[in-house]
């Protein structure tokens, strides 16, 4: 019998290096890593299916260390990353890719059965259609990152492209994380409300979508909006991975308002460092009383 989790992660580990004014620096990154270290510490039952070479294992042994149970497949090589950000502004970086772990199979997700599983990929070829068809059929709610979809790999950097099958994956999911650009490209409208219901249209239930100021959840006809609160802003890289997780997480047992509040709660203490989420659930619920509520 397959064990039934109540979330599950899929994504490559990323080894990124961060190039900022303040400095370079190592980060184990990637979508799975930064969501599992968010569901577990919710005290849920957390399952995550990466790729990574087997140098890179300590982030495996530090999320079964969690209590998280880890279905990882060793490539000759992690995925690489050097995310540059030029400028002060945070939202603007440049990715470059140096090598990539190679794309999942059905045979590495078939026995992954949750009540809600988190599609992050790092770029597109990562997590082929076949897998999230087989996700689909094994699995409660499904929700993908879009960015892993819209991001190609050209001239050793990432960079945003058309999707030809947005319109026949989109009507597969149950919720879509996008960010305000790439909702944009998606869309043609720079409005976010608007792009939110146009994708909302190709089949997604819910909509999560960041941009820089906080988060944007468009669920059931109706908009739900918080913002971002770091004290500093140290760990941008992550925001959207830390968002989205947070949310599905928080959404298996609250209404939509309830859960964009905490994930942008989250998501604010994740901003004030580098590398996932590793604060107490408590410091959470105090952000909330103290910046949400009544807001």
């Amino acid at each position: 019998m397959k064990t039934q989790y109540d979330v599950a992660l899929i994504g490559h580990y990323t080894k990124d290096t961060i190039v900022s004014s303040s400095g370079t620096r190592l980060v184990n990154g990637g979508a799975f890593n930064y969501g599992a270290h968010v569901a577990a510490r919710m005290g849920l039952k957390v399952a995550a299916v990466t790729r990574l070479a087997k140098e890179d294992r300590a982030v495996v042994d530090e999320l079964e260390e969690l209590g998280v149970d880890l279905y990882a497949t060793y490539t000759p090589q992690s995925t690489c990353l050097r995310l540059v950000y030029p400028t002060a502004n945070v939202d603007e970086r440049v990715i470059y890719v140096t090598s990539t772990a190679g794309p999942f199979t059905p045979e590495e997700v078939k026995d992954i059965s949750a009540k809600a599983v988190l599609v992050g990929a790092s770029m597109r070829g990562e997590v082929p259609e076949e897998v999230i068809d087989i996700l689909l059929a094994n699995n409660g709610r499904v929700a993908l990152d879009v960015q892993g979809y819209i991001r190609i790999l050209h001239d050793g950097k990432l960079v945003p492209a058309d999707w030809p099958e947005k319109e026949r994956i989109l009507q597969k999911v149950d919720v879509l994380k996008t960010d305000a650009v790439e909702a944009e490209l998606l869309t043609g409208h720079k409005d976010i409300f608007t792009a939110a219901r146009i994708l909302s249209d190709m089949g997604p239930e819910e909509i999560v979508l960041t941009h820089r100021n906080g988060l944007l959840v468009y669920a059931d006809g109706d908009f739900f909006e918080a913002g971002f609160y770091p004290r500093e802003l140290v760990g941008r890289s992550g925001r959207g991975d830390t968002c989205i997780s947070s949310y599905v997480a928080a959404r298996l047992n609250r209404p939509p308002e309830e859960a964009t509040i905490w994930a942008a709660a989250v998501t604010s203490l994740k901003m004030e460092a580098e590398g996932p989420f590793k604060r107490d659930m408590k410091e959470v619920e105090e952000l909330i009383d103290m910046r949400y509520r009544g807001n």
